[in-house]
């Protein structure tokens, strides 16, 4: 007759196997999902960046200059920026390390622009427009 002894043995080592890799791959996707929160952050102060340099008047290379130092100041890399008339948008990109030595990368777009009863006069932007958020 067999024993059955160590059968248990095995089905813990399993189940920790398991487990192990269930904790990897929620550590990844943890570190892919804070990769893409930082990538949004630094796309939204780009775009916001250059939109305010946009307003001043400093004009389509100023506003993308701006854009690039603020996505840099925020861990980020400016992939792209669209500055036309009162409008920017921007795409930038961060790097993260997701895993033991395995790098990857998000990227984020955002779009700001200025309407036009703000520009150069800041009490024009007291009421927000149709469709606009206030904070």
């Amino acid at each position: 007759m067999r024993s059955d002894r160590g059968a248990v043995s095995v089905l813990a080592v399993a189940l920790v196997v398991l487990g192990l890799a269930l904790a990897l791959g929620a550590g990844r996707l943890g570190a892919a999902l804070a990769a893409r929160g930082r990538a949004e952050t630094a796309a939204d102060a780009a775009a916001l960046a250059a939109a305010d340099s946009l307003a001043l008047g400093r004009g389509e290379q100023s506003a993308a200059e701006a854009a690039r130092v603020t996505a840099e100041a925020n861990g980020g890399a400016l992939v792209s920026c669209q500055c036309v008339g009162a409008a920017a948008e921007v795409v930038v990109e961060v790097r993260a390390t997701v895993a033991a030595g395995v790098r990857g990368s998000a990227r984020a777009r955002a779009r700001a622009e200025v309407r036009d009863e703000c520009r150069l006069t800041p009490e024009g932007c007291a009421r927000p427009g149709p469709g606009a958020r206030s904070w």
